[in-house]
């Protein structure tokens, strides 16, 4: 028999569950609308639903968005567009993710060229004058010459793509001098310092090497200040970044492309093999053409490639129109659009300009009213300080006059009481004169009695000196 737990227990199931059920907001039951750059993810569709993305305008934060097969017929890649939809929740694992499925197309913005589609399409046009290494002369070359192709794959930090190259390569491998290299394949700065580094150790090939991963970690590709730096290498430059639906700006620069890893590899085996089956059947022929009239084997080439040749002039000259027209083109649409820009600077500029005339008389007449109002209260501030000192002056006069009259007064209280100290004084010493008259009439007395006492006289004498010399100090 179970005991009962104090305590309520979950599974990890039931606590994604809880919290699933208690995110009930207006935007997960209510349509809302989204607006952002849509970009494709998968090519297929799953039960008539495409599963792709929207990315913010104004950074790479993408949600996933599920779009009916029929809506996504109208929609174009990497364009603006507002849509309308609700948000669905999904479980997965111990994450709750948010899709947006979308219910109608509502408008599509129009595309406007930004600084960086010019740096972009100027890249391109760079590499178009520069033209594209060929890979295939350059292994051909190499093997002749019985030298090794000095090879850079540039990896993620613990890539294991590294696996599927070596097996798409097999065999040849022993035609190349392979290096492995790694840094932070999502950081373009980081790649860029990788490719400065390998650039200075003369490989004849350089790739980015990747094995896929979510739509928004490919925008590192798409980065101008990369695309400098790999353009401007002098190897062979390919990409094998691990994706098939969109083409990346460094994809369009490099001399060649491969979708995966295993590509890339596999089609360096197969220009091998087919120089060493070349090889083989050119030793083969040439035992032949000895065996043959050489003269008319020899003709009968010059003719062939004088026809192959004659073809690829024409279909040079044909790729030479159609790039010619799409140049055209696409120069003709960005002038316009360029035209337009412009229209809209100066009209912008325009309106700034009238709204700031405004502005600067609207500040001048406020600027001239607060002057006004500063030069009356200096006005008023100057009489009211001359008000102030005035009064300050007569209170000064009012007061040293006060303080010279306490000054009569006390001089004349402090001669009263000196004068009826003294006579207090007077008085005092008066009686005691009397006092001292009498003792000597009485001393006088009693000498002519013959009762004489020295004692009494002598102390009368002393009275007499000290009262003298007191009444000589009042006065």
């Amino acid at each position: 028999m179970l005991e009962e737990t104090p305590y309520q227990i979950y599974s990890p199931t039931s606590v994604i569950g809880i919290f699933n059920n208690a995110l009930k907001l207006p935007v997960t039951v209510n349509l809302i609308y989204l607006k952002g750059r849509y970009s494709f993810g998968g090519g297929k569709a799953y039960v008539n639903y495409y599963y792709d993305f929207l990315f913010s305008e104004s950074d790479n934060v993408s949600i996933g968005v599920k779009m009916p097969g029929l809506l996504r017929s109208k929609i174009e890649n990497n364009e603006i567009y507002t849509l309308r939809g609700y948000i669905e929740k999904r479980l997965r694992n111990s994450s709750i993710d948010l899709v947006f499925v979308v219910d109608e197309i509502v408008s599509q913005e129009e595309k406007t060229v930004s600084e960086e589609d010019i740096q972009r399409f100027e890249l391109i046009q760079k590499k178009l004058e520069l033209g594209t290494k060929n890979l295939e002369t350059l292994i051909r070359s190499k093997i002749l010459n019985n030298e090794k192709i000095k090879i850079a794959n540039i990896y993620g930090h613990n890539a294991i793509v590294h696996r599927d190259f070596n097996e798409g390569l097999d065999v040849s491998q022993n035609q190349f001098d392979i290096q492995d290299f790694n840094c932070n394949i999502t950081s373009a700065t980081s790649i860029t310092a990788k490719l400065a580094e390998v650039a200075s150790q003369n490989f004849d090939l350089i790739a980015l090497v990747r094995g896929g991963g979510d739509q928004q970690s490919f925008e590192v590709f798409n980065d101008i200040a990369l695309a400098n730096a790999f353009i401007d290498l002098e190897a062979i430059t390919i990409t094998a970044i691990g994706h098939t639906v969109n083409e990346t700006l460094l994809d369009r620069l490099a001399d060649r492309r491969f979708h995966l890893p295993h590509d890339y590899g596999a089609s360096l085996h197969t220009i091998v093999n087919k120089l060493v089956e070349e090889k083989s059947n050119s030793r083969a022929i040439l035992i032949e053409e000895v065996k043959k009239d050489v003269t008319k084997q020899f003709s009968e080439q010059v003719k062939t490639l004088e026809e192959q040749l004659k073809k690829k002039n024409e279909e040079f000259v044909e790729a030479q129109k159609t790039f010619k027209q799409n140049v055209e083109e696409q120069t003709k649409s960005f002038n316009d659009q360029l035209k337009v820009r412009n229209e809209e600077v100066e009209k912008l500029k325009k309106d700034l300009s009238e709204k700031h005339g405004e502005q600067i008389k609207t500040l001048t007449e406020q600027l001239t009213k607060k002057n006004d109002e500063f030069l009356k209260l200096q006005e008023n501030n100057a009489k009211e300080l001359e008000n102030i000192h005035k009064n300050y002056q007569l209170q000064q006069a009012n007061r040293l006059k006060e303080i010279e009259e306490n000054k009569k007064e006390i001089a004349e209280l402090h001669d009263k009481n000196i004068a009826a100290a003294v006579n207090e004084k007077t008085a005092q010493l008066n009686a005691k004169l009397l006092n001292v008259e009498k003792d000597l009439e009485l001393a006088k007395s009693q000498s002519n009695k013959g009762n004489f006492n020295v004692w009494y006289f002598f102390i009368a004498l002393v009275i007499g000196l000290l009262l003298g010399f007191f009444f000589f100090k009042l006065l």
